[in-house]
């Protein structure tokens, strides 16, 4: 299978946010660019990211994680998504509703069975590091 193409991956992204299940809750993040390995998306923090404490929710930051590492594991050769079997979030800083957020994914590793990937997700307005995530994937 030939390795993912930016088209193809923004075709692919806007399939997986635009039907009624879970990954609609993405709907507002844009993929900005796409090479062997890596994909960097952007996203403005809205009302609808928030916890209660007025900050980018834990949990849409661990799907941001999830699923923008899977697009980053899929711009290779074998170009399959896998599933997941490890999967951690680190929180450092918030993020407010307004600011926008830099989600950077880059699979590390892909082996026969298995992909590493590391994800940073960043405040564009200071460049710090609101969130550092790990996926490992099965592949094979």
């Amino acid at each position: 299978m030939a390795k993912l193409g930016i088209e193809t991956a923004r075709g692919l992204w806007k399939a997986l946010v635009s039907g009624n299940h879970y990954d609609r809750v993405l709907n507002k993040v844009e993929l900005v660019a796409l090479s062997t390995n890596k994909v960097s998306c952007e996203m403005v923090v809205s009302e609808e990211h928030l916890n209660r404490a007025g900050t980018l929710h834990g949990g849409l930051t661990s799907t941001l994680v999830d699923t923008v590492s899977t697009i980053a594991i899929m711009a290779n050769e074998k170009a399959v998504p896998g599933v997941s079997t490890d999967l951690s979030v680190s929180f450092l800083r918030a993020a407010k509703q307004g600011e926008k957020i830099c989600i950077d994914a880059e699979c590390v590793k892909l082996g026969r069975t298995l992909a590493f990937a590391t994800v940073h997700i960043r405040r564009s307005s200071d460049d710090q590091i609101v969130a550092i995530g790990r996926h490992t994937k099965h592949v094979g």
